[in-house]
């Protein structure tokens, strides 16, 4: 079982679409960072996290060719615009896929994109099915069942979605807090990949030092910065890290 970070930059990527690269040097291939998306593979089936802007281009990277479900965190352009390459997928199986989000997140993207949910011709059908995003989402590794949790936390004025995936690996990508209730499904896991937006203070994500001092509580063996902006050159950022964290770069796969 693998999961990848498909795409480890912020809302606008790095470099930014005006080519700036902020305090990133451009030398090193891993300043370049599209915007976030997640896929984790097992052997019977491919889950996709988030439809990032830069979806086709991590598709055509990694050579994705089939995706059996889709988990939405929340509903920002960022997560969600690059919903229509999903498209393909129908095309080869002629079923809708499923994809699964929040009340609020459901909403806004059926008022965005009527045209993937509804059949309005013939030669236009819907290719996506949405349903309700549950607590427990189970899948299966090698004749396993796997289980995904999904936890709410907060990012800024709206609620965002992490997932915990076989009490291993615990994405969050977007976020500005996490209820202490729910402190105990983050502790002691093998991989913890966790937002840190930049160095100051943000009111929608966590800074470097939020996001240290919740790794160093909840103890994980590995953790990884993600969502990271054009402030936060890799190697500058990696020498203020512990030994047990590390930025994340688009494409980084950790084995499950």
């Amino acid at each position: 079982m693998k999961f990848i970070i498909l795409g480890c930059g912020s809302s606008m990527g790095v470099p930014r679409p005006d080519g700036f690269f902020g305090n990133c040097d451009p030398k090193n291939k891993k300043n370049y960072r599209t915007r976030c998306s997640a896929f984790l593979k097992t052997t019977d089936e491919n889950i996709l996290i988030d439809t990032s802007p830069d979806l086709r281009h991590q598709l055509l990277r990694h050579k994705i060719k089939k995706i059996n479900k889709v988990l939405y965190s929340h509903m920002h352009g960022d997560q969600t615009h690059g919903i229509n390459d999903l498209r393909s997928f129908y095309l080869n199986s002629k079923k809708q896929l499923n994809v699964y989000a929040d009340t609020y997140t459901s909403k806004i993207l059926k008022n965005t994109f009527a045209y993937i949910f509804k059949s309005y011709s013939k030669e236009y059908p819907a290719t996506l099915k949405i349903n309700k995003l549950p607590r427990n989402i189970h899948i299966r590794n090698r004749n396993r069942k796997i289980n995904i949790q999904t936890v709410v936390v907060e990012h800024g004025k709206i609620k965002s979605n992490c997932f915990i995936i076989d009490k291993q690996l615990a994405y969050i990508s977007d976020v500005s807090k996490i209820y202490a209730k729910d402190y105990k499904y983050f502790k002691n896991l093998k991989y913890l990949i966790i937002d840190c937006l930049w160095y100051d203070f943000h009111p929608s994500h966590f800074n470097l030092e939020t996001s240290l001092k919740l790794i160093k509580s909840f103890q994980p063996k590995k953790a990884i910065l993600t969502n990271l902006s054009p402030v936060l050159d890799y190697k500058a950022l990696k020498k203020l890290l512990p030994k047990n964290v590390m930025p994340a770069h688009d494409g980084l796969t950790l084995e499950l």
